[in-house]
């Protein structure tokens, strides 16, 4: 997968160890485990994604699962890629790991951030899932946060 590039996006921008592997977490889930950039139901065909999803064109893809035109509009004026012209740029990995990072610690999705849940005293793995979905599947994406923070920890990441 692209692991690798979304952990050199969370250096460039700061993120805690603890919040990368939240986001980590995140898209391991988001992206059904492949930790590749994915569109929502990429299973089915897109004449069943513009049947079922009210938010079609703009239904979820990357890392995080993008949805909703003020999203990609807000992701391509913050990253300066015409997401809100070709939706599908959205799966370019480099443009999804900005996407992610960028918009999980500045709280686009839902106006809550990595830093509400995450600090260096507090790791509200559960909590934070509200930075993307409300609480759908918290208690197991909390779990992978936990492994991927005892991981980046026996690697020495974020350690002085």
């Amino acid at each position: 997968g692209d692991t690798e590039l979304l952990i050199a996006e969370a250096e460039k921008h700061g993120l805690l160890r603890n919040q990368l592997a939240y986001l980590l977490a995140t898209a391991y889930w988001e992206t059904a485990r492949t930790m590749r950039p994915v569109i929502e139901a990429y299973w089915l065909s897109e004449e069943w994604r513009r049947q079922h999803l009210r938010y079609y064109p703009w239904y979820g893809r990357g890392f995080v699962q993008l949805t909703w035109e003020n999203n990609y509009k807000r992701a391509a004026k913050e990253t300066r890629v015409a997401m809100d012209k070709d939706p599908d740029m959205a799966l370019n990995p480099a443009v999804a790991a900005q996407v992610a990072v960028i918009g999980m610690k500045e709280g686009w999705f839902t106006g809550k951030r990595l830093s509400d849940y995450i600090t260096l005293k507090k790791s509200d793995f559960r909590n934070a899932r509200r930075i993307i979905n409300g609480l759908d599947k918290a208690g197991e994406i909390a779990e992978y946060a936990r492994q991927y923070d005892a991981l980046l920890k026996a690697a020495g990441y974020g350690e002085d």
